[in-house]
């Protein structure tokens, strides 16, 4: 029989184990930043061989250093990799390197972490620009779906396997002006929904999605340049329910939509948002 899910405020409030991820294998984009950093930082301080994905390699090499450096009750973190991916350039081949490097030096992927994604333009449906449209549609959605499509057999490679979407409030409820990242938001959701049900009881992979909320990060700051960024939570903040999803603790729960927000700092930032 699968395990009770938690509630939300029991996943929210998650506290991760030492060694939670100890010997699993997690890549991670949008590594080199934000949220993605934070999560690199904290999954291989609880044990796991990150394999750092992201576009610009001197971000990705900083966090690959904070790693190599980073001591967990007395012994050092596994080291990591970098996969250097521009998503809005990347071509099939670019994807196929990448996945065969994988394979070839782990065998096999226990974790894939969609993290990034570009804001683009904020403006009405009316006046959205068809060039901003694509590409936020194509780094958001079409990427996500091509990077998870390619390490679908190392997923199923691992015994225990966790995929998950970094999704939005505006991709659960529609927001006048947000135009094409609230529609990418939407297909992500749709996107998880479908692979989880595909997935689920012929594969040891497991797909949900997770809405991270207010975060102290750049894309935030583009959002809203005016706001108190002291009053909105810190990367570091969020990453639990996402360890959460990337350990055993979470066996069994698929195709969820769940927040990250701890609920202190959510209540605070829906003053701001």
């Amino acid at each position: 029989m699968p395990p009770a899910t938690p509630s939300d405020a029991q996943v929210r409030g998650y506290q991760p184990p030492a060694g939670l991820l100890a010997g699993r294998v997690i890549a991670i984009t949008g590594a080199g930043d934000g949220i993605g950093r934070a999560l690199a930082l904290a999954t291989a301080r609880l044990g796991a061989e990150v394999v750092l994905v992201g576009r610009t390699v001197r971000r990705l090499e900083a966090v690959e250093a904070e790693i190599a450096a980073m001591e967990s009750h007395g012994q050092r973190a596994p080291a990591a990799s970098i996969a250097p991916l521009d998503l809005e350039k990347a071509l099939a081949g670019d994807y196929d390197r990448l996945a065969a490097a994988l394979l070839e030096r782990y065998g096999r992927l226990d974790g894939l972490v969609h993290n990034a994604a570009c804001l683009g333009a904020l403006a009405p449906i009316e006046h959205a620009d068809m060039r901003n449209w694509v590409r936020v549609l194509h780094v958001n959605l079409t990427a996500a779906f091509a990077l998870t499509q390619v390490l679908l057999p190392a997923l199923r490679a691992s015994q225990d396997a966790s995929v998950i979407f970094t999704s939005s409030s505006v991709g659960r409820q529609g927001r006048a002006n947000w135009g094409a990242y609230a529609v990418s938001k939407f297909g992500t959701e749709g996107l998880s929904q479908v692979l989880a049900d595909e997935l689920s009881g012929n594969s040891a992979i497991r797909v949900n999605a997770l809405n991270p909320g207010p975060t102290r990060t750049r894309m935030r700051r583009q959002a809203y340049p005016a706001e108190d960024s002291a009053k909105v939570a810190a990367p570091a903040e969020v990453v639990n329910p996402y360890l959460w999803l990337l350990g055993p603790d979470s066996r069994g729960v698929t195709g969820r939509s769940l927040d990250c927000q701890p609920l202190a700092a959510a209540t605070a930032a829906a003053a701001v948002s």
